[in-house]
C-alpha cells in the first residue's frame, strides 16, 4: 500500500533544505537529507502509515527535493517532474519569502525536538482545519496553537482577570455572556483563543495573559476555520456588519 501524500508541514521542512545553500547533493547518502527524514518521521500527522519500513526515507526525501528542481526555474536541469500541485504551489509561495518559511519550519523543528510538547500535542484532536490540511504553517503549529489555548492554569487566571476588570465573562467577538443566556449552567464558561500567529510561536516561551482572547464557542470556532488568517477584531467587525 502507498504511504499517505506529503503534507505541508512535511513540504515546508523539505523547501527550506532545498533553499538552504549549505544543502549538499540531492541523494539519499546527504547527511542533511537523513537528517531531515528523520525529522519527516517525528512529525504528529500520521497514525497510520502503511509501508512503515519505506515512509519518507532518505530516498523519498531526495526524490521530493528532486520534484523541485522540476519546479525551479533557476535549475538548468530536468529533476523529476512527478510534483505535486501542493509542490508547485508551495515553492511559488515561499520562493520569494525564504525568511518567513525558514523561520516557520523552525518553529515546527523547535516542536519536533521537544519530546514531552511533541506528546502533549499529538493528542489533539483533528478538525477541519487539520483534515484538509488548510493552515498555512502547517498542523504541527496548529496543534501547538490548541494546545496552548487549553492551557487551564493560564485560561483561569485570564478568566479571573477579565472577570474582575469587566465583572462578566463576555465573548470579544461578539459580546455573547454565557452567563446571562443559560444562568448559573453558564457561570464562568468562556473558551480561551490564542491571539498569537503561529509563526511567531517560541516553544521556549511560556503564554502569556496578552496572548489570550475570550470567545464563546462560536466565534471559536469561525477563528479556527482560518487559523493564523482571521484575527478576532476581524471578526468582530464581521459580526457588527452582520448585525447592523
Amino acid at each position: 500500500m502507498k504511504n499517505p501524500k506529503w503534507h505541508r508541514d512535511e513540504i515546508i521542512l523539505a523547501l527550506d533544505l532545498y533553499f538552504n545553500p549549505d544543502r549538499g547533493s540531492v541523494d539519499a547518502r546527504n547527511p542533511n537529507i537523513i537528517k531531515l527524514s528523520q525529522e519527516l518521521n517525528l512529525l504528529p500527522l500520521f497514525t497510520h502509515k502503511p509501508d512503515e519500513a519505506r515512509f519518507r526515507n532518505p530516498n523519498g526525501v531526495s526524490l521530493k527535493l528532486s520534484n523541485f528542481l522540476a519546479i525551479d526555474p533557476s535549475y538548468t536541469g530536468k529533476g523529476m517532474e512527478a510534483f505535486s500541485k501542493l509542490d508547485k504551489a508551495l515553492f511559488e509561495e515561499f520562493a520569494n519569502d525564504r525568511d518567513r518559511l525558514h523561520t516557520i519550519a523552525q518553529q515546527i523543528r523547535s516542536v519536533l525536538h521537544n519530546e514531552p510538547l511533541l506528546r502533549s500535542i499529538s493528542y489533539i484532536e483533528d478538525d477541519e482545519a487539520t483534515k484538509l490540511d488548510m493552515v498555512e504553517e502547517g498542523q504541527t503549529l496548529y496543534r501547538l496553537h490548541k494546545y496552548r489555548e487549553r492551557n487551564a492554569a493560564i485560561v483561569a487566571t485570564k478568566k479571573k482577570k477579565v472577570l474582575k476588570a469587566t465583572g462578566a465573562l463576555a465573548c470579544e467577538a461578539c459580546t455573547f455572556d454565557f452567563y446571562l443566556k443559560y444562568g448559573l449552567l453558564g457561570q464562568g464558561f468562556i473558551e480561551c483563543h490564542h491571539t498569537k500567529p503561529l509563526a511567531q510561536y517560541n516553544t521556549a516561551a511560556p503564554t502569556q495573559l496578552e496572548d489570550l482572547a475570550l470567545v464563546c464557542a462560536n466565534c471559536h470556532r469561525m477563528l479556527h476555520r482560518q487559523p493564523g488568517v482571521l484575527t478576532v477584531n476581524e471578526l468582530r467587525e464581521v459580526v457588527h456588519s452582520k448585525n447592523k
